[in-house]
């Protein structure tokens, strides 16, 4: 059971990764199903202590990104992707992988904005953000002289999907 739990938590955040990628979305009729299976799946296992480690899992996967998706820097699907990806994992792992994926993620963003700007463009985005959090309290930023489409856009369920595949080599491999 332990093996299909990881089969299917790779397949989800393969899926995810995909739905991501192309139509920038990762859709509730996967995520929802997700954290349902991760549940059922450890409560059949262990009973009422595999419900309580999934569930922790879940919520903690889902608070650990909720602020950013208040300030507005991310969507909901990742919110419920990362909670989906603690109700297969529980708590401790899936903050393990929050860990992996904010690493990947910050490498991800500004290799995205050296692409998009280059070096000095990057320096200036930064500066920018960080003006905009501090006065609005919010990490968008709108730019006058471009339009929103030629704004690189951020896939954070791919992100996601690659902390969760790291992770889970580290553990078979025996490193986590």
């Amino acid at each position: 059971m332990e093996l299909a739990l990881s089969v299917l938590v790779t397949s989800v955040v393969l899926c995810a990764a995909v739905t991501d990628w192309r139509w920038h979305k990762i859709p509730n009729i996967l995520t929802f199903p997700a954290m349902l299976t991760g549940v059922i799946g450890h409560t059949l296992m262990h009973g009422a202590s595999g419900f309580l480690f999934s569930a922790e899992g879940l919520f903690l996967g889902i608070g650990l990104l909720l602020g950013f998706y208040m300030l507005g820097g991310m969507a909901a699907g990742d919110v419920k992707l990362l909670g989906a990806v603690g109700a297969f994992l529980g708590p401790m792992d899936v903050f393990l992988v929050f860990l992996m994926t904010a690493l990947l993620g910050g490498v991800y963003a500004i290799g995205m904005m050296i692409h998009h700007a280059g070096i000095k463009g990057t320096f200036c985005w930064i500066g920018l953000i960080g003006k905009t959090l501090l006065l609005t309290g919010k990490v968008r930023v709108a730019f006058a002289d471009s339009s929103s489409s030629s704004q690189p856009k951020l896939r954070y369920g791919l992100v996601i999907a690659l902390g969760t595949l790291t992770y889970k080599a580290w553990y078979w491999l025996g490193i986590a």
